[in-house]
């Protein structure tokens, strides 16, 4: 077990992560990661965010188009609602 000391940068305090366990777990520079209270004592548990694919629409090309098409259609009630 090694001790880390938490130092300052910039407004944050900040622990590093030792380098064995870095690349043991996959955690390097960049990583989006989440602090959470462990639930007990005064532990904290930090965990990879998943990486969410942005890269594609889930949405398809005909739902689009059934979108665009019922909001051109019902504009006037629509801004009457808001």
């Amino acid at each position: 077990m090694q001790i880390q000391t938490i130092f300052k940068a910039g407004n944050s305090d900040v622990v590093s992560i030792p380098r064995d366990l870095a690349d043991e777990y996959g955690y390097n520079q960049g990583l989006m990661v989440q602090v959470i209270p462990a639930g007990y004592g005064d532990d904290l548990i930090i965990k990879k965010v998943k990486k969410v694919n942005k890269s594609k629409s889930k949405i398809s090309t005909e739902f689009k188009s059934w979108l665009k098409s019922t909001l051109d259609e019902d504009k006037e009630i629509l801004d009457e609602l808001a």
